[in-house]
């Protein structure tokens, strides 16, 4: 029998990342129970069931089973990033999304899929252009070229009626748990070994970029897992293009560290992304109701704090 008062079930895919951990408390917060899924666990996904998984290397008919028992109504696929490899990327960003639909298409209810893909999918577009929908993706790197191939797939499926799927093309994303490996990540990581008296040197490219928080792209993920939107691309990111040096001298306020103690170096502009992204989000305006709420001064400060928190933890010691 069906227990009417049973809340909805939604499994997040890559739950350990920065994406995955906040799309999981957003979920939460909506009323969902969240399966976390990922190769590893993480101590604070301790609130939500966990189940450690490759699913990119799972039986297509095991990981059906999984979602059939949890109940599971809406997929979100918050996997991958920039790993170091094309091959890795494939396994990442294309076989997981083949084995994924695989198994959802055994499945009796098939459930709802939130494939969280990338602006770089478009490719390079020339300054000054917003990218909406209707841009033709070009991508030119492994990285935007995998995550594109995944993204296909999610829309082949559910153009032939084989899967339920709406695909977000997010562009960078900042705040808490932003990984090391992006460029906000690698600052913060020197600014946090900096000395006031030493001073610390950056290199920043002239590049115009848009940047949104990471908790306002899960507010987007719980909008799309419930809006009647199927077959759609739709752009998330603030709808602005803000200069590096400026999203840098940010995160060096939020550090506390004196701005005259920083040192810039320009640098051409050599990033996977190009040198400027700035998403139309109309689109999802219109389909979501969704817009970003979170200044970046805030996302900044945020992401300083929780990456200083993780730092002490790390050396036991608690966070001042």
């Amino acid at each position: 029998m069906t227990d009417l008062n049973a809340l909805p079930t939604a499994a997040v895919l890559g739950a350990t990342g920065c994406v995955g951990r906040e799309v999981c408390a957003a979920l939460g917060r909506a009323g969902y129970d969240v399966l976390a899924v990922a190769r590893g666990p993480r101590p604070d996904l301790a609130p939500h069931a966990f189940h450690a998984l490759d699913v990119a290397a799972a039986d297509p008919a095991a990981l059906a089973a999984l979602l059939t028992t949890a109940r599971v109504e809406v997929v979100v696929n918050a996997t991958g990033g920039w790993v170091s490899t094309e091959e890795a990327m494939h396994h990442a960003h294309v076989r997981l999304v083949d084995r994924l639909l695989a198994a959802t298409a055994l499945m009796p209810r098939r459930p709802r899929i939130v494939q969280v893909g990338t602006i770089h999918e478009y490719g390079f577009v020339p300054d000054g252009v917003p990218i909406d929908e209707r841009v033709e993706p070009n991508p030119t790197t492994p990285y935007a070229r995998t995550k594109h191939a995944g993204s296909e797939a999610v829309l082949a499926a559910t153009r032939a009626g084989e899967a339920d799927g709406v695909v977000l093309r997010a562009v960078n994303v900042c705040g808490p748990h932003t990984t090391r490996a992006s460029f906000l990540g690698t600052v913060m990581a020197k600014l946090a070994e900096a000395s006031e008296s030493e001073g610390l040197e950056l290199t920043i490219a002239d590049a115009r970029r848009d940047y949104v928080d990471v908790r306002d792209l899960a507010d987007a993920v719980v909008r799309a897992a419930r809006a009647p939107v199927v077959g759609q691309v739709i752009n998330i990111g603030r709808g602005e293009a803000v200069s590096m040096r400026e999203l840098v001298s940010l995160l060096v306020s939020a550090s506390g560290i004196p701005p005259h103690a920083v040192r810039e170096r320009s640098a051409r502009v050599e990033s996977k992304g190009g040198g400027w992204t700035q998403a139309d989000i109309t689109l999802a305006g219109r389909l979501l109701d969704w817009r970003p709420r979170i200044p970046l001064a805030r996302a900044m400060a945020d992401m300083w704090a929780t990456d200083r928190a993780v730092r002490s933890a790390a050396h036991g010691r608690p966070a001042d």
